[in-house]
């Protein structure tokens, strides 16, 4: 232990005893601090000089009409980009720019093409299509400033974006508020739609049924329509023919009323005979009664008693046959087709018969008197005493039968003849209207034979339709239901109040709200003042390494008269030399950032102290590297910084390098010296800082106990090399 430190204040004497030690050594310890500050300085704030970039803007749109109303969206990006200072914006032409980008008076051209309003407009279209900037960049100029041009143009295209999407959902929200006021004037009706759809899917099973029932019928219809197509033949034979039959008909009951017409004057003369015949009975009878009779001049009497009413008999049964004949007569009439009234010669007949039957009873009545007649002269001789009697009694008869004479005549010509005559007449009229109805009938059945033949074809379209119908109802089916599912789940979701409400939002906030919808709460852990502040942990531990460059490269690991120390000695000896000059340039280094740059350190204390830990490891790995290696220990020092520089995380985050560097990250002192420089800076979370002066422990324990244990061997077999390699005379 006491050779070490004579190693050590020897060291110290000689560098302040020699001049041009002490000037060499001073300037290795200035040196480092100069390589962090001058990079931490020139990357201090580099976004805030962005508008000293030249950025040539193109504006080509020749605007648009939207509604009737003009706009020109290139010409209102010209407007604000001439009071943005992000860039430094030249408006100038397509030829100019691109000439310019190429040459490298512009960085970056954006162009904004003739027809970027009219793209941006066609959103109110069926077909909107997305408009498009043309984006020039000269990368060999620089391998940052294209991203920061890059970083312009979007920020100009999110602009130009934001505003738009403002200025349409702005004009959407006014047309949803317009909307909701009249979904609310039209919500009655609304829901009236939606009870029909329920009301439909409920009735769709009623409405297959008549479908099927209504094809049924159409089909029993067809039936129907072929039969009476097939009936129509037949139909006009039967008018043909009841209109044959009508006209036969009139024919005869005008040839029975002309008979009638010539039989009546006949009919009354007998009648009338009659009535005188049998009025002259009855005189005779009374003149009979009323006079003494002379029998002797009975059979006088009888004989002509007898005559008379022979000829009275006679007369009724000509009257009687003339009835008969017209019964007959009627009788023969055809039938004529169904009335509301009963027929013409049923009528008739019903007068004729009762006509016969009053002859008959007069006939019976002069039949009976005339076997009185017969009998009263059969008695006249037997009983004279009865013969007044007897004479009473044919002169009751006689009365009797000339008063119902009397009446039948007048019933004959009061009711009789005027009813046959007018039932003829009424049989005539009833004929003549069905013949008009035939006849119409007839010239009708063209008509139906049309009409049928017409419905046959539409019945069988029409059944064709009602079976496409059918056959549709299950894909119908299907929509209904679902139809009325996602209804019935949309009010189980959704309360179309709440839309209508919703609809009939501000405008203007919905506007507001859309223009930047999402608002970045930013809040920052552990905020950093600028980019030269990120930067202080990397540059400098990365001066604090180069510090140990340096020393190695100048400075000598060995001592004078080596014979006169052990190999143990002389390597902790000239350590702690390395290590009190490192520990110097980590102060400058550190207390630079802090007072010259103004690093606005969190924890300023604690970054010198990490710095100075830092250094300590640092200089234990070069200086072991160069006193157990030799020159070859200098060129894996260098080796170190250049693979520690690029997988350390120091200016890109690890995740984002190649695979390699991602691997050898965890290995390297630097990733762990840069972390702990960053919690000083940034803020301390100590589970971090432990993790990291572990590791960095580690790694000075490891290099300490190589050159503690093997540095004498090593040397020994490197000493031939070192001494080979001082023979070319390029080396020391």
């Amino acid at each position: 232990m006491k050779n070490i430190m004579n190693i050590f204040k020897t060291d110290l004497r000689n560098t302040i005893t020699n001049w041009a030690a002490a000037i060499i050594i001073g300037g290795l310890i200035i040196l480092p601090s100069l390589y962090a500050w001058f990079n931490i300085a020139a990357m201090w704030d580099p976004y805030s000089l962005t508008g000293n970039l030249p950025i040539a803007i193109v504006n080509e749109d020749v605007g648009a009409t939207v509604r009737d109303d003009e706009i020109d969206v290139g010409k209102e990006l010209v407007q604000e980009l001439k009071n943005n200072p992000s860039m430094e914006w030249h408006f100038t032409d397509r030829q100019e720019a691109m000439e310019k980008v190429e040459y490298g008076d512009y960085f970056a051209v954006v162009i904004i093409p003739p027809d970027f309003s009219e793209k941006l407009a066609s959103v109110i279209s069926d077909h909107p299509e997305k408009a498009k900037m043309e984006y020039y960049v000269n990368e060999k100029l620089n391998s940052v400033s294209p991203k920061i041009t890059e970083k312009g143009a979007s920020v100009i295209a999110e602009q130009i974006s934001s505003k738009f999407i403002s200025t349409v959902n702005g004009v959407i929200f006014d047309l949803f508020n317009e909307l909701g006021i009249e979904l609310e004037g039209n919500l009655p009706d609304i829901k009236k739609i939606e009870e029909y759809i329920f009301t439909l899917e409920q009735d769709l099973p009623e409405i297959k049924r008549l479908l099927n029932e209504t094809i049924t019928d159409a089909t029993s219809a067809q039936s129907v329509i072929d039969k009476a197509q097939g009936m129509l033949p037949e139909a006009k034979t039967l008018t043909n023919n009841g209109l044959d039959t009508i006209n036969k008909t009139t024919d005869f009951l005008t040839e029975t009323e002309n008979r009638l017409n010539e039989m009546a004057p006949r009919i009354k003369e007998d009648l009338e005979k009659v009535q005188k015949t049998t009025q002259d009975i009855n005189d005779f009878l009374s003149k009979v009664q009323n006079s003494s009779i002379d029998l002797s001049k009975g059979d006088d009497i009888y004989n002509n008693l007898q005559n008379q009413l022979s000829d009275s008999i006679q007369t009724l049964e000509t009257i009687e046959s003339s009835l008969n004949q017209l019964k007959d007569i009627n009788k023969q009439q055809p039938e004529s087709p169904e009335q509301e009234n009963p027929p013409a010669n049923s009528l008739n007949n019903e007068q004729l018969d009762n006509a016969l039957e009053k002859i008959a009873a007069l006939k019976t009545n002069l039949q009976q008197a005339q076997e009185d007649v017969t009998n009263a002269n059969q008695y006249l001789k037997d009983k004279e005493e009865e013969i007044k009697e007897t004479i009473q009694q044919l002169h009751d008869l006689s009365a009797n039968a000339s008063i119902k004479i009397d009446e039948f005549v007048k019933e004959y010509k009061k009711v009789i003849e005027p009813t046959v005559l007018n039932e003829v007449a009424k049989a005539k009229e009833t004929l003549s209207g069905v013949k008009g109805v035939l006849v119409e009938i007839q010239s009708t059945l063209p008509e139906v034979e049309r009409v049928l033949n017409n419905t046959d074809g539409k019945l069988g379209e029409g059944k064709e339709k009602l079976e496409y119908a059918q056959g549709e109802l299950p894909f119908i089916n299907e929509k209904i239901n679902a139809l009325a599912e996602k209804i019935r789940n949309i009010n189980a979701e959704t309360d179309i109040n709440e839309i209508i409400q919703l609809l009939q939002n501000n405008p203007d906030a919905e506007r507001s709200f859309f223009e930047e919808p999402v608002f970045l709460d930013e809040n920052k852990l552990f905020p950093i003042e600028n980019y030269g502040t990120g930067m202080t942990p990397f540059y400098t531990v990365l001066a604090i390494w180069v510090g140990g460059l340096l020393l190695i490269s100048l400075l000598s690991v060995d001592v004078k008269n080596p014979q006169l120390f052990k190999t143990k000695e002389i390597y902790f000896g000239r350590l702690l030399t390395f290590m009190v000059i490192g520990f110097l340039q980590t102060l400058i280094v550190t207390s630079g950032d802090l007072v010259l740059l103004g690093v606005s350190a969190k924890e300023p204390f604690w970054m010198i102290v990490f710095g100075l830990f830092i250094s300590l490891v640092f200089m234990i790995i070069v200086y072991t590297l160069v006193s157990v290696f030799g020159n070859v220990g200098k060129a894996i020092a260098i080796v170190m910084l250049v693979l520690q520089i690029a997988g350390s995380g120091g200016t890109y985050p690890v995740p984002l390098l190649p695979t390699f560097f991602q691997m050898i990250s965890p290995f390297l002192p630097f990733t762990y010296a840069v972390d702990l420089m960053r919690e000083a800076v940034g803020g301390i979370v100590w589970r971090r800082v432990a993790v990291d002066v572990t590791v960095l422990a580690v790694f000075g324990l490891i290099f300490i106990l190589l050159g503690t244990f093997f540095k004498e061997v090593i040397n020994k077999k490197t000493a031939i090399l070192m001494k080979k390699s001082k023979e070319s005379g390029l080396l020391h």
